[in-house]
């Protein structure tokens, strides 16, 4: 009974590195999926907003003003998905919005930076290795997958 205690103890204590970890494997799911279907289920995604509530739940030091703003910038994208015929897609954009509800717009900012950044240098490896057109298109989940993982792992937020 006393080592359960601690266990529950332990999963209190650490409760925002638990949310940051399930969204990061929520972030590799839809990133297989978006590499292998070049679709991502909307049921799925959705249910991001699930963990971004939890995340809520945790004490952090986020305001709300901020987690809201973080929404607000994914619904900027949506925007953009919806003028570019979806050149940048719903799922990325819907994505974009979930996270900023769990991360906030500063973290969001970061994690959006390292994703292009990332974007980019593939773009010019498609462009000058592979002799790829500049139409070519390429799934960008994996990309915020990498950028927030890469967060979580150097402690941004």
């Amino acid at each position: 009974m006393h080592r359960l205690k601690q266990i529950g103890e332990l999963f209190i204590q650490n409760r925002w590195i638990l949310c940051q970890g399930i969204f990061g494997i929520y972030m590799i799911i839809l990133s297989v999926m978006d590499l292998k279907k070049k679709k991502l289920d909307l049921l799925f995604l959705l249910s991001g907003f699930l963990i971004a509530a939890a995340g809520c739940l945790c004490e952090r030091d986020t305001p709300p003003v901020l987690l809201a703003a973080g929404g607000g910038t994914g619904l900027v994208f949506l925007i953009i998905s919806r003028v570019t015929k979806e050149a940048f897609g719903y799922g990325d954009s819907i994505l974009i919005t979930v996270t900023g509800c769990l991360i906030g717009f500063w973290n969001l900012l970061s994690v959006l930076m390292a994703a292009f950044f990332m974007a980019a240098m593939f773009s010019m490896f498609l462009l000058t290795v592979r002799h790829f057109s500049r139409k070519a298109v390429f799934p960008f989940v994996p990309f915020l997958a990498a950028g927030y993982i890469g967060g979580m792992i150097i402690g941004i937020y």
